[in-house]
């Protein structure tokens, strides 16, 4: 994200893009900025290594909406908005990659827990983000948070994403729909898409 943030702005805005979740952003500190044509950019910095980092990225008429902000650590922030006489809290998590330790796995998702645990029921919830598994095709036992559009198999981490979709009642969004490709990451010979939780 080094001086790209004007970038963004111009694909947001030619885009029609209001929220923009972005991970892997490795910037210090946990501030807002302001990065053109109206935008603004809110994160949580890296870690003592400069990994990690999540972003909210705001349009204009959003950034007005505002309501608090939340930095839980350089991997999970909320933003949460008033938008049209209703609260939408905005989650931009970076789960830690497959290789990781797994204490470092288990207390990123402890704090997404924690955090999607204290929004209020009536409020609504998007979380952005590279939570870092395949959550492979869809499997009979999960048609309510998935839909048939996934790639390949599941892995361990796959298996997280899904158990926690189910335990807050989250769909997995991008599987619900069609794309020539709609993998969106390569490695390996492994491809995955990435997706919002709503």
């Amino acid at each position: 994200m080094t001086r790209r943030s004007r970038e963004v702005a111009d694909v947001m805005e030619r885009r029609k893009i209001d929220i923009l979740c972005v991970q892997e952003t490795r910037w210090k500190g946990n501030k807002a900025r302001e990065i053109g044509s109206g935008f603004k950019m809110l994160y949580s910095g890296t870690d003592e290594r400069g990994r990690c980092g999540v972003k909210v990225v705001l349009s204009k008429k959003m950034k007005e909406n505002v309501v608090d902000v939340e930095r839980k650590s350089c991997r999970i922030m909320k933003v949460k908005l008033c938008c049209g006489g209703h609260i939408l809290d905005v989650v931009s998590a970076y789960a830690p990659q497959v290789g990781c330790d797994e204490e470092v796995k288990n207390r990123f998702w402890r704090e997404v827990d924690e955090m999607i645990t204290s929004i209020e029921m009536e409020e609504r919830l998007v979380i952005g983000g590279d939570l870092n598994g395949h959550i492979g095709r869809s499997q009979e036992n999960i048609n309510s948070i998935h839909g048939r559009h996934g790639m390949g198999g599941m892995n361990k981490e796959g298996e997280l994403i899904v158990d926690f979709a189910l335990s807050f009642d989250l769909s997995i969004n991008n599987t619900f729909f069609t794309s020539k490709n709609h993998a969106t990451y390569s490695s390996d010979g492994r491809q995955t898409n990435r997706f919002s939780v709503v």
